[in-house]
């Protein structure tokens, strides 16, 4: 997302800097990346600890800022391996807010916003606003944070304090301090000028106790600074005209090419080759959250039903869920395809040869998925939640602009009687199509949402 969005910003005409940690194989990525000469170091505790900025200039109005420090940042995964979080995660992060907020402050052209995401920045709001008040900071820059998922909110012992660099008093119930412990993600949401998360339903959803992750009072209390923007889609990455991850080109005026995908896709699954037969697909990280469990029992049921269609799966996560969906597989080769891992190329190919998206998160601060499967012409099927209820129109809606078909209750058989109604779609090729182009012609570029984003900046630069 912020990838996409400084990018986006930067052609809009604003001055944009992204700041990340340098991780592993970026330099390899980035020819042209190059030391900035800025070297600093920073006090967490137990003695300073040294780094250096990285900078690279991709485009006008934008700059990408990179801290280095290796035993922090260069290492094989980001937050964890083998699923165990690092424990020394505290101060890697807060090393890196603490240097995002060294730039911030000595950049020659201070900026007027500063955008946080998520826990890993979730100090950095409350050290820019140490700096207002006690640190003789004179033009600090007002502080927006950003959730895109409350449930990661970074939990670490209280004594961790000390990496953040501020007085002990300062660490409290109305800032980090979260029963007993220190919370990243609180710090951001109690010390920062406004909030945004990633959908206007998701904004809406995380006030309520069953989304709320414990945070949901805090949250009702901002309530009036909180807003929810739709993450927006890359359409130069994901795009089905000049696409060389796809078979065929087509778009929402000449849909042939999209059979022909359907037909590749099926071949490269070794399911059979038939464009009569509809093709579900499913690309995702195998959790609870994204309901894989209730796809497992509802693709049964469908199949005990004599229903009939395809499903190829796309993804990896957790054990049991990886062997059941192999299970069903073994059991259902002419039905199932299951691939273990990701594949990027894979991911495009299913998006343009599928017919339906299956998309049955329990909770979706946003979701992406649903987001290409629209602009490729394939009908989500999504359970009503965050970011999918915002972006998918049921037929129950506005009929004469339905891109989708929802359900709302997080159940097997509530998704396996939305899969049904996907396939009576499929029965309808007039209404099929219809479905197909209302999504392909909906936009939810970043350059949409950027402007967006735009907006609220001049509304929390204002005190609006």
């Amino acid at each position: 997302m912020v990838g996409a969005l400084g990018p986006a910003l930067a052609r809009a005409g604003h001055q944009v800097h992204v700041v990340t940690p340098l991780y592993r194989g970026i330099p390899e990525r980035f020819p042209a990346l190059r030391p900035a000469n800025w070297r600093f170091d920073l006090n967490l505790g137990d003695g300073p600890v040294s780094g250096q900025f990285w900078r690279l200039d991709p485009e006008p109005r934008l700059t990408l800022w990179f801290v280095e420090q290796p035993g922090f940042f260069n290492r094989r995964g980001l937050y964890n391996e083998r699923l165990r979080d690092y424990p020394d995660n505290a101060a890697r992060f807060g090393f890196f807010a603490r240097a995002a907020a060294l730039l911030a402050r000595h950049l020659p052209e201070p900026p007027h916003i500063v955008q946080a995401h998520d826990w890993q920045t979730g100090l950095l709001p409350m050290i820019i606003r140490h700096g207002c008040v006690a640190g003789g900071w004179k033009f600090t820059p007002k502080t927006l944070f950003t959730i895109h998922n409350l449930a990661y909110q970074g939990w670490f012992p209280a004594t961790q304090w000390k990496v953040s660099g501020l007085p002990p008093e300062w660490l409290h119930l109305e800032s980090a301090l979260h029963h007993g412990q220190l919370n990243f993600l609180k710090g951001g949401l109690t010390l920062a000028d406004a909030l945004t998360t990633v959908s206007p339903t998701y904004a809406r959803e995380i006030c309520t106790p069953a989304y709320g992750c414990g945070l949901d009072g805090l949250l009702r209390r901002r309530e009036y600074e909180l807003t929810g923007i739709l993450n927006g889609v890359d359409y130069e990455e994901w795009n089905t005209t000049h696409n060389p991850a796809l078979p065929c080109p087509f778009d929402a005026e000449n849909l042939v090419g999209k059979q022909a995908n359907k037909l590749a896709l099926q071949a490269e699954l070794k399911l059979p080759e038939n464009s009569a037969v509809p093709l579900i697909v499913n690309i995702t990280r195998l959790t609870e959250q994204k309901g894989a469990d209730l796809l497992v029992v509802a693709l049964e049921e469908l199949i005990a039903a004599g229903e009939v269609f395809q499903f190829a799966l796309l993804g990896s996560g957790d054990s049991v869920l990886e062997e059941s969906f192999l299970k069903l597989a073994e059991k259902y080769p002419t039905i199932i395809a299951i691939h273990i891992g990701f594949d990027p190329n894979l991911a495009q190919r299913m998006e343009a040869g599928a017919d339906f998206y299956a998309m049955p998160s329990r909770f979706e601060p946003c979701g992406l998925n649903q987001l290409y499967s629209l602009r490729y012409g394939t009908v989500p099927v999504v359970r009503a939640t965050g970011g999918l209820e915002d972006s998918v129109i049921d037929p129950r809606e506005k009929p004469e602009r339905a891109t989708g078909i929802k359900f709302h209750e997080a159940k097997p058989l509530a998704l396996a009687n939305a899969l049904r109604k996907a396939l009576f779609l499929y029965s309808n090729p007039a209404l099929l199509t219809q479905f197909r182009r209302n999504g392909m012609n909906t936009d939810y570029s970043w350059t949409r949402q950027a402007k967006e984003y735009a907006d609220f900046y001049e509304e929390v630069m204002h005190g609006v």
